[in-house]
């Protein structure tokens, strides 16, 4: 795709200012996501009794439209990325609210709901547009306009982390509670107020730990594996240790025929059992390079609602990949998320390129922004 410099054209004007570095990296965990996929998923599927290439299909189909999300938002300009997040998010919420009413138990939670024969889970949608509309109303407060920031902020963050529990998904929770910390503390807040943010998130973490059974028995099992079942973990490390540096090669490895969440939870074992330690520091390195370009593109703004926003967006993205891996390498109690643009999964995958398309949308060169030309 090229333009040239005086394109006035609406994708003219968006290829010359969108962060074109950072949305090839994504493309690029895109195709990795569905290279994995090939090989991680046909055991999957043969035990379900579909065709080897069942999932593949299934997310070569959801990629499609993410890609066009990502390129239809990303030409938004950032009141109209406000508005979207508000509809995303009050359509989410009503939602989220649903799947305790009507919503599909799976392996004990009640999180997916069914939507034009799709499973659909609307707690991954809520998450970006949480991001985006806290960052609009601590930047309204922050810039001195008569609105309650923090009180509004607060009410929106409470409403989400109730209907997680009631879900339960206490890892979502996390992210979301790590999200709006974040953008709190860059909005500015008084130290003392920080150290009661955080105390409050440590009381916070020990009340899930005494109040859901499933918390406790992954973080007991973290500490003392002999304390209950870590078949999952216990595989997932073989693989890693199985792969080595260079991997058993594409197609070899054989922990995927016994975990059943190897082209989801623990995909990137399977990356460990047969890409080795390279292509495992390369997944990582994407992710990072994405977390890193992004803030930096953030320095360079002064726009405290693109600042706000797009922080809690990068948080968003670099917190679900760390507890993906983490959970994978067992650094970190086991929490079923996905690993962004490369696990299986259509909600994930649609919401995360809602986020991203948000993320390129608010991070495009403007005028009287530095590093901007026509």
């Amino acid at each position: 795709m090229q333009f040239a410099r005086n394109d006035r054209s609406v994708l003219g004007a968006w290829w010359w200012t969108v962060d074109r570095w950072l949305l090839a990296a994504v493309i690029l965990l895109a195709i990795l996501g569905l290279l994995l996929t090939a090989t991680a998923s046909p055991p999957v599927a043969e035990k379900i009794g579909a065709p080897p290439m069942h999932f593949v299909r299934k997310q070569a189909i959801f990629l499609a439209p993410a890609l066009f999300i990502i390129l239809t938002v990303s030409l938004a300009p950032p009141r109209l990325i406000r508005r979207l997040a508000l509809v995303v998010f009050c359509g989410a919420v009503v939602m989220m609210a649903l799947t305790l009413m009507v919503g599909s138990e799976i392996k004990g939670a009640q999180r997916w709901i069914s939507v034009g024969g799709f499973t659909l889970q609307p707690s991954e949608f809520v998450k970006p547009a949480f991001a985006v509309l806290a960052g609009w109303i601590l930047a309204a407060r922050r810039m001195g306009e008569e609105v309650p920031g923090y009180a509004l902020s607060f009410l929106l963050f409470a409403l989400i982390i109730g209907l997680l529990a009631l879900q339960p998904d206490i890892g979502q929770a996390g992210v979301v509670m790590a999200v709006w910390f974040t953008q709190l503390f860059i909005a500015g807040l008084p130290m003392a107020v920080v150290i009661f943010l955080i105390i409050a998130g440590l009381g916070a973490a020990a009340g899930a730990y005494y109040a859901f059974p499933h918390v406790a028995s992954r973080i007991d099992r973290f500490f003392d594996p002999q304390s209950g079942d870590t078949y999952q973990i216990d595989r997932s490390m073989s693989a890693f240790q199985s792969g080595g540096v260079m991997g058993r090669g594409p197609g070899e490895g054989v922990v995927k025929h016994d975990l059943p969440d190897g082209h989801a939870d623990f995909i990137f074992a399977v990356a460990g059992e047969e890409f080795g330690l390279i292509a495992c520091l390369l997944i990582v390195a994407v992710f990072a390079f994405i977390t890193i370009r992004g803030f930096a593109r953030l320095i360079q703004d002064s726009d405290m609602f693109v600042v706000l926003a797009s922080a809690g967006l990068l948080v968003q993205f670099a917190m679900q990949a760390l507890i993906n891996m983490g959970s994978a390498l067992s650094l970190i109690p086991t929490k079923g998320m996905t690993l962004p643009f490369i696990s299986y999964g259509g909600s994930s995958l649609m919401a995360l390129a809602l986020g991203v398309g948000m993320l390129l949308a608010l991070t495009r060169r403007r005028p009287g922004v530095a590093g901007w030309t026509p």
